[in-house]
């Protein structure tokens, strides 16, 4: 289909835009001056110069408010039909058409693009073959180079845009792709940080109070003072072991919360936080805070 998209224009489409509205206004105001000048006097005047009036402000009223594809469409439909009374009137406006061709390729699906300017050409060459005083090759072969150059460099260029657009939705998910595969592999690699911080000092602690719960417990009856040395020595590495694991809790939580606040409090300080350059974030908690 047509790559051309007028609700939604950049700036180099506005400039084209704007070019092919002037070369279709200069090339029809040439053509009224030269019918003008040469058949001032015919009956057809009225019509004609009524007729390139219609076109000049139906093109630059489009130009002036693209609006949406379809209304693009529709003012190429009106100008093509005047344009087409215009060079039955008075061949002389034939070229006018070479801006309705570029436009009709950026409008149009490929296919209708290509009949309309097919349909075109073959006007031109009519037209062309009626001014002509005798046959001239140039006349009947001219204009469809054009229409074939003008369509063929507008295709290539139009998939050639679409290929370049594809490899940058490539580049774009392979990138999400690999940020996905490192966060998933920062999670892997902190899940194994903190299983060995867990083994080392937890394991090992819950280890060594087991050798020192079951020494107490074989020299209850022939040596209390030992074994309650034992168990006093048992109970200071399970609070040793406590206070790491409070310390790897601290480590995983947020620093709001590791600070001692609640939940409503973190939040309400992280609103506070992200309110910058004129967005503002609010939090409001319903029910007690727990």
């Amino acid at each position: 289909s047509g790559a051309f998209a007028p609700g939604a224009q950049t700036r180099d489409d506005r400039l084209l835009s704007a070019l092919l509205t002037t070369a279709f206004v200069v090339l029809l105001a040439g053509a009224l001056l030269r019918y003008v000048l040469k058949h001032g006097d015919s009956d057809r005047l009225p019509w004609i110069v009524g007729l390139s009036v219609v076109l000049a402000v139906v093109q630059v009223a489009g130009q002036a408010r693209p609006g949406s594809r379809r209304a693009g469409r529709v003012r190429l439909a009106v100008v093509v039909a005047c344009w087409v009374v215009v060079v039955l009137l008075a061949p002389s406006f034939a070229w006018c058409a070479v801006p309705l061709i570029h436009t009709a390729l950026r409008l149009l699906p490929t296919r209708s693009a290509v009949a309309l300017v097919t349909a075109l050409a073959t006007l031109v060459v009519l037209a062309e073959l009626r001014l002509a005083d005798g046959f001239d090759p140039n006349h009947l072969l001219l204009p469809p180079v054009v229409a074939a150059l003008a369509t063929g460099v507008f295709v290539y260029l139009t998939r050639e845009a679409t290929r370049r657009q594809h490899l940058i939705d490539d580049l774009v998910r392979t990138r999400r792709e690999l940020a996905a595969t490192e966060r998933r592999e920062g999670t892997l690699a902190e899940r194994q940080r903190l299983s060995r911080e867990i083994h080392d000092s937890l394991a090992q602690g819950l280890s060594s109070q087991n050798m020192l719960l079951q020494a107490a417990d074989r020299q209850w009856d022939t040596d209390p003072e030992a074994a309650r040395t034992h168990l006093r020595t048992a109970a200071s590495i399970a609070a040793h072991g406590l206070t790491e694991a409070r310390r790897l809790v601290h480590d995983l939580a947020p620093a709001d919360l590791a600070e001692g606040a609640g939940l409503a409090q973190a939040l309400a300080t992280l609103a506070a936080r992200e309110s910058r350059d004129g967005l503002t974030v609010r939090f409001h908690a319903e029910g007690p805070d727990t």
